[in-house]
């Protein structure tokens, strides 16, 4: 067994709970381990539909890069491309956790390894050391095989032609795509095409999560801080105008609960982007918590709280959007917030072309917050300035990927910071101390130390949301 996880982890994935979780077909472990059969040489998620290999001709490994880097290959029936990623198996090493982000948005399609240790602030030789002693694998190797399993997702789910899924996936070349898949997948593109039963003419991914989804407590909390025009929601449904680069585009994610995920429809107006945009909406929607695990941390720190199920962190597009929408709310009402950002949203932001006729919108850059005067919002001078000053530092910081860094900046606070970091990274460990409706949901419970809900603080505070929502 390669299982390599989390202390708070290891009890759950021992030998014998993964050989129950397999055999049930649990989707609570889906993603957070791999079974690979000794005897097919292919590696399988807990789901399955396969009849199950007998114990003796099994090994377990936490994540799909282990198990291919052992010579197993993915399964083309229940294929692992699909399934959510398990917070576990990127570890608690700080550094590798970002150097893992930056690379699933295309750090090494676009870049070279030392950009990307500048970027790190660390040397060649320990980014590849992290990699090795993790994954037994270079960063581009690693990148290699996120690309190839990506571009498995695309041949299955999609009738895109090879060629565009070669440079969805972030390859620049159908040459370089179809060796480097060879290598990875152990199988030529073509030959999955032809396996793959399913595909639509629209451009319509399934993304899994792990089981249970409390999706109407996130389409609650959209509502109310809903843009029109730039976000839209129904009972089933989530979408929004995107931007990554200068490639726009939009989605619409639909909930699709008897498949344990989502069906996303994209338009994009550059494929190149799509490997990037969709772990975005992963984030967003929070799609790879594992809320089994959180839940029960919580239950014993938290004890007179009754917690909601299957509860996810609502993000937002992108940790400037989150920063401006914290200015605009601070010290106001959650609607009056919303007012002053549909106004910024309409005034400066991008108007897309829409086949409906519709208007639709972009979040407005740093660039085009920067260059108004912002006379059209009606709020303080003082937080004025305060977004401005946020929208020039933007301009001039180069991967402003730390909120901390914010709190430099007059007007902007610890709240505001935190936030920030809770709805634009999903950082599962923010505790909102200081915001009112946090504060109100604890005078309706006993006094207790928040410390003691960490690593998950984030997701106590969704949940004391919940509580004093429920109570009213």
């Amino acid at each position: 067994m390669n299982i390599a996880a989390t202390p708070s982890d290891a009890a759950l994935l021992t030998p014998e709970r993964c050989h129950r979780a397999r055999l049930a077909r649990d989707a609570r472990f889906d993603g957070r381990f791999f079974t690979a059969v000794t005897t097919t040489g292919i590696y399988c998620r807990p789901i399955c539909p396969a009849t199950p290999p007998l114990e003796r001709n099994v090994v377990y490994f936490d994540s799909a890069v282990t198990a291919a880097q052992a010579g197993y290959r993915p399964c083309l029936r229940c294929r692992p491309d699909s399934a959510p990623d398990s917070p576990a198996w990127r570890g608690t090493q700080t550094t590798l956790e970002r150097a893992l982000r930056l690379i699933d948005e295309g750090a090494l399609q676009n870049g070279s390894v030392a950009q990307l240790c500048e970027r790190l602030g660390i040397g060649e030789r320990y980014l590849r050391r992290l990699f090795r002693e993790r994954f037994g694998v270079s960063p581009k190797a690693y990148a290699l095989y996120r690309q190839s399993l990506f571009a498995k997702q695309l041949l299955h789910q999609t009738r895109l032609p090879v060629t565009e899924i070669a440079h969805a996936s972030g390859f620049n070349s159908l040459r370089r795509f179809n060796d480097a898949f060879q290598r990875h997948i152990g199988l030529s593109p073509r030959a999955v095409r032809r396996e793959s039963g399913e595909g639509d003419s629209k451009l319509s991914l399934h993304l899994a999560y792990r089981p249970p989804y409390a999706w109407s407590a996130v389409r609650d909390f959209f509502i109310p801080r809903l843009i029109p025009g730039m976000e839209w929601v129904d009972e089933n449904s989530y979408g929004r105008c995107i931007q990554w680069g200068n490639i726009r585009g939009h989605f619409t994610a639909t909930h699709e609960p008897q498949r344990h995920g989502f069906r996303v429809e994209l338009e994009l107006s550059d494929l190149r982007a799509l490997s990037p945009v969709v772990r975005r909406i992963r984030q967003l929607l929070d799609l790879d918590a594992d809320t089994r695990t959180i839940e029960a941390h919580l239950a014993g720190a938290v004890t007179q709280l009754t917690l909601v199920e299957g509860l996810r962190l609502p993000g937002v597009w992108n940790l400037f959007e989150a920063g401006v929408r914290a200015i605009l709310g601070q010290h106001i009402s959650e609607a009056v917030a919303r007012n002053l950002t549909e106004t910024l949203v309409t005034t400066l932001g991008e108007l897309l072309e829409d086949s409906t006729g519709q208007a639709r919108y972009l979040f407005p850059t740093s660039e085009r917050i920067d260059a108004s005067d912002l006379a059209f919002l009606g709020m303080p001078s003082a937080r004025r300035a305060t977004l401005k000053r946020f929208a020039d530092w933007y301009c001039q910081t180069d991967a402003p990927d730390d909120p901390n860094d914010w709190m430099a900046l007059k007007g902007i606070g610890p709240w505001t910071a935190n936030y920030a970091a809770l709805r634009g990274l999903s950082h599962p460990d923010i505790w909102l101390g200081g915001d009112l409706g946090v504060r109100k949901a604890l005078k309706l419970l006993d006094d207790f130390d928040p410390a003691i809900a960490a690593p998950w603080r984030s997701y106590l505070t969704l949940q004391l949301w919940q509580h004093l929502w429920r109570s009213h």
